[in-house]
């Protein structure tokens, strides 16, 4: 995609998250946009994501959607907003409540897509529903509410 990732809007303070930190080399790095209304992340899954042969780990599934939807929470913020992401001050969002449904097991040898549809944004609130699918196949469902991160988060301890 030509647009800017919402992940790549974040400061590289708080770009250290195991599931959608650009700068932690060892996570996840997932990749959030917006299409049309919808946000999507497209994730392809390693061998070492399995739960058991040939299906994802669940709480990698928890992990996408929780990153996904706190990235989607971010970017509707600043959209509501009339703002551009990654002006100041800056908005990032923690999980207040992550609630997943497994409704299949999920294919570990496809491409994993997560569209997110924005809720609600009500104050620091916002809610996000996500639907994960491989190959067009409904695997997972989730809904996150997340919260403002407090100024506190945003900033080294003690800066």
């Amino acid at each position: 995609m030509s647009q800017k990732a919402f992940q790549d809007c974040y400061s590289d303070f708080v770009s250290q998250c195991y599931g959608c930190g650009r700068l932690n080399e060892h996570g996840l790095q997932i990749k959030s946009y917006w299409d049309g209304e919808q946000s999507v992340c497209r994730f392809t899954p390693r061998p070492y994501h399995m739960a058991v042969p040939g299906y994802v780990y669940g709480g990698l599934i928890a992990s996408l959607i929780d990153c996904h939807s706190t990235g989607t929470a971010a970017a509707a913020a600043y959209k509501a907003q009339g703002r551009e992401m990654g002006t100041e001050p800056e908005l990032r969002f923690v999980t207040g409540s992550l609630h997943v449904d497994f409704l299949r097991p999920t294919p570990i040898d496809g491409e994993l897509v997560l569209r997110g549809t924005v809720e609600e944004v009500k104050g620091r609130k916002v809610v996000v529903s996500v639907e994960l699918t491989v190959r067009g196949e409904l695997c997972a469902r989730g809904r996150v509410v997340a919260v403002q991160a407090p100024p506190d988060l945003m900033k080294p301890p003690g800066g």
